[in-house]
């Protein structure tokens, strides 16, 4: 399935920054290879997907628009947003989404009763055994999710700021992204805190959507 990940054609193209807050959308997917891979491509698929995807992808990537509007409107996390320095104010909402993959992290055991270890290693079975299409650019930055083990890296602060050093690179539009981990640092109990009130809201909310 994978390409290289640094293939010419991708590095080409930096005026278009990969979404890197694919823990969330994980976690709400369910066991398959289909659903798995949908929860990550909402960002890499425009508009209504096509026949090309089977009908459990589709539901994964409406889903994962879904989730999206969702966390955009929730006030909590308009609050975090409100916490993001003056100068990355405009970045608020990737740096948010980043950071609150760290808490889902660190307060993992709390939703889930598998261990992050044993699921990210059954995520990246899944998703490298997808045969399904698979859109060019999210070929390549899923290759590098597993092989590099993204999920797991989302636990540390280190493993956070290199997340928005990484995005920060793929435009120069958004290069004050770069060393913004320093507003996970600053802002860390405020953060931790509003992503403990928001993520049992975007659990009932899913919940709902799926049985609507």
């Amino acid at each position: 399935m994978m390409a290289s990940y640094l293939s010419h054609s991708f590095l080409s193209a930096p005026n278009k920054p990969f979404p890197m807050n694919f823990l969330a959308h994980l976690y709400f997917a369910t066991n398959t290879a289909d659903s798995r891979m949908g929860s990550l491509l909402g960002d890499f698929v425009k508009g209504k997907p096509d026949s090309r995807f089977s009908a459990e992808t589709c539901s994964g990537i409406w889903l994962h628009r879904a989730i999206d509007e969702f966390t955009d409107r929730h006030p909590t996390v308009r609050e975090s947003k409100a916490l993001m320095s003056s100068q990355r104010r405009r970045f608020a909402g990737i740096i948010v989404d980043i950071c609150y993959d760290h808490f889902l992290c660190r307060n993992w055991n709390q939703y889930s009763t598998i261990a992050l270890s044993n699921f990210s290693e059954q995520v990246y079975a899944s998703l490298n055994g997808y045969d399904g299409f698979l859109p060019e650019q999210a070929n390549f930055v899923i290759q590098r999710l597993t092989t590099e083990d993204w999920l797991q890296s989302y636990q540390s602060i280190s493993g956070i700021s290199s997340v928005l050093n990484r995005v920060s690179k793929r435009t120069q539009r958004i290069n004050l992204l770069y060393g913004s981990g320093e507003e996970l640092i600053q802002n860390y109990d405020a953060l931790n805190h509003h992503f403990m009130t928001f993520f049992p809201d975007l659990i009932q909310f899913v919940h709902q959507h799926e049985h609507r």
